[in-house]
């Protein structure tokens, strides 16, 4: 099916462990200094600890599935996901977005977070006058901040700052613009249902004359409805709309969905998600339909309980494999 993207398959991959790696560190670092913080001298639990054991589990299948489905949730995650967007153009050409998308979460007091969304795309972009050749490189990254409560009520919801910073590698992976705008996502989750939208739009305040003004928005709706042993069914298409673009060509309008699962890798929670989407409106020369597969890593925060059972469960699997623990 990809004749071409043989070279660029094997780029993707080294360089997603590479980009991974680097955030698992930043990840992972600072919250093994913030649990060792959390710990008195004499190495006995805070009040604060000794009440989330009270707590459900965070790393339970349900919490994280609810958790996973709120853009605005108090959970670490390091999302890896890849688009395919198939037909574009006169040649039937195949176009391969892989978004590294971390989400992390700080507390700025007691009752307000402050949510990083930031989507780094890795972008093989086709000749579309072409029946071979094309681009690869890094795409523009688009940050994104909210500022949400961290005890929502029944409407879960977040407001900030949207950006488009002008990272690509070459002229035709991005718009060559900064633009920022405003952000905002609500939600609801009642039942096995989670039901929300985000929606930004951004307009461009620098960057290169030569290069078209950016003004577009974009709009995603999700709708979940969770099963039994972690699965979930999912509807999540992005709408998106470049007022800049001629009539006729600028709302892109996907319907689709697909499904999901929350399980483990070893001790590893994850996130698996498979999603195909067709286009009922489409500008001239793009997708008429795609593909989207995610894996997202996912850290919760665990109470002193859950950290217990986690080493009691790691110990077990040591010693099923005869392998010493240190």
């Amino acid at each position: 099916m990809w004749p071409e993207s043989s070279l660029h398959k094997k780029a993707i991959t080294r360089y997603t462990i590479s980009v991974l790696l680097v955030f698992l560190i930043l990840i992972v670092c600072p919250s093994i200094s913030a649990q060792a913080s959390q710990t008195g001298a004499g190495g006995t639990a805070s009040k604060q600890e000794q009440e989330e054991d009270k707590t459900p589990a965070a790393n339970s299948t349900e919490s994280l599935q609810k958790a996973t489905q709120n853009p605005v949730a108090n959970l670490i995650s390091v999302p890896l996901q890849n688009n395919t967007n198939f037909d574009i153009g006169p040649y039937n050409r195949t176009q391969d977005v892989l978004n590294i998308q971390p989400v992390i979460p700080a507390h700025l007091t007691k009752n307000w977070m402050v949510i990083s969304r930031i989507i780094q795309p890795i972008v093989w972009q086709p000749y579309p006058s072409q029946t071979t050749g094309g681009e690869y490189g890094f795409g523009d990254m688009s940050p994104t901040f909210f500022l949400s409560p961290a005890k929502p009520g029944k409407i879960i919801w977040g407001i900030g700052p949207a950006f488009a910073i002008p990272t690509a590698t070459n002229t035709v992976l991005g718009q060559g613009k900064l633009s920022l705008g405003p952000s905002f996502v609500a939600l609801a989750k009642p039942g096995h249902w989670t039901i929300g939208a985000l929606v930004n739009n951004v307009w461009s305040v620098a960057g290169s004359g030569s290069r078209p003004d950016v003004n577009q928005m974009l709009l995603q709706y999700f709708i979940n409805y969770n099963l039994k042993k972690g699965w979930y069914i999912s509807l999540a298409p992005i709408l998106t709309a470049n007022w800049e673009g001629s009539s006729g060509n600028v709302w892109t309008v996907p319907f689709g969905g697909g499904v999901g699962r929350i399980m483990k890798l070893g001790f590893q929670p994850v996130n698996l998600t498979a999603q195909f989407y067709g286009n009922a409106v489409y500008p001239s020369g793009t997708s008429p339909w795609g593909m989207r597969l995610q894996i997202a890593f996912l850290f919760p925060k665990l109470s002193e309980k859950e950290k217990r059972l986690l080493m009691e469960e790691k110990l077990k699997e040591m010693e099923k494999k005869q392998i010493p623990p240190n």
